[in-house]
């Protein structure tokens, strides 16, 4: 399984990882064997300049399904972590995975997750970016076999001065191959967001369809928001877009709901807990869902319990 997906590691902190990282936990789950419980993994950072490696291992086989999920957290403490995970999906095979980051404010996050799937198998990966000071995530979704799917979304909230990176790369290397991607974020005081996606198709790509996507609402006027999505095509006969957006609230949404009584901060509220939603909806698991949930409505209270504050003084 080591090194199934990524024979070399992409960066210097996969090669860090692999170093210094301890034994990876490793989920196997053989050809015909469909696990209706999810898998759960904790990683939690709680040792203060501490340097944490963790790595996931993930092999679904033939005609087999399993839901994975990752859920990072810390206590308040200063530390870089770099996990690593590497999946595998076989022939018909369908795995759900979702990776919830929740770390303190002075904790720096560069992870890397690879998928690599077979002929009509499937991955649904799922990222939730909320926590971290600077936290980058690179995700590699390979479709190898004829047929195969992956479908990539992650939400992303931006607090303070965070700065949340995301890296994506979704290859076809077979015929009849299909990839969505849908990436939405929200930045708050003046936090950062970067945002670059390719999606590369190779020759013997034919018929692939991949579309790539990616929103972003500015709450305050000192956030910022890169988005650069690309399309590397090396046939025809596909179908493929790619599409991004950096704007502030909708104004004429935002007029819509004060024009019928609702007032300002419940109305952008509203919008933003609706421009969540559809991401809710695409979580592997309702726990997962019901996190992001939560995890929104926090936030959503800081920024409300902050505009009353600047209204009233």
């Amino acid at each position: 399984m080591f090194g199934a997906v990524q024979e070399k590691p992409v960066d210097l902190f996969g090669h860090l990882n692999r170093a210094f990282g301890p034994e990876p936990v490793a989920v196997v789950v053989p050809d015909g064997v469909r696990l209706e419980a999810p898998v759960i993994v904790v990683v939690l950072t709680d040792a203060d300049g501490a340097a944490i490696f963790p790595r996931v291992l993930v092999q679904v086989g033939d005609d087999a399904s399993a839901t994975v999920i990752e859920l990072h957290t810390s206590t308040e403490v200063d530390a870089l972590v770099a996990p690593v995970l590497e999946a595998t999906v076989g022939r018909d095979g369908h795995l759900r995975h979702a990776l919830v980051q929740e770390l303190g404010p002075r904790v720096f996050q560069l992870g890397h997750q690879a998928f690599r799937v077979g002929q009509s198998g499937r991955i649904d990966a799922f990222s939730a970016g909320l926590g971290g000071d600077y936290a980058r995530t690179r995700i590699d979704c390979r479709l190898t076999g004829r047929g195969a799917e992956g479908r990539l979304v992650a939400a992303y909230f931006g607090e303070d001065d965070q700065t949340l990176d995301f890296r994506t790369f979704q290859e076809h290397a077979a015929p009849d191959t299909r990839s969505e991607l849908l990436f939405k974020g929200a930045l708050d005081g003046s936090s950062r967001s970067v945002y670059t996606g390719l999606i590369r198709v190779r020759p013997e790509a034919v018929r692939t369809v991949a579309h790539q996507t990616n929103r972003n609402v500015k709450l305050s006027s000192e956030a910022w928001a890169e988005s650069v999505p690309n399309l590397e095509i090396e046939t025809d006969d596909v179908v493929c877009s790619h599409a991004s957006t950096v704007s502030p609230v909708d104004e004429d949404q935002r007029f819509f709901l004060e024009s019928r009584g609702v007032p300002t901060v419940a109305a952008e509220r509203l919008l933003l807990e609706g421009f969540f939603e559809d991401v809710a909806d695409l979580a592997p698991h309702p726990a997962v869902a019901e996190t992001l949930r939560d995890a929104l409505a926090d936030r959503l209270d800081r920024r409300d319990a902050k505009s009353g504050t600047e209204a009233s003084s």
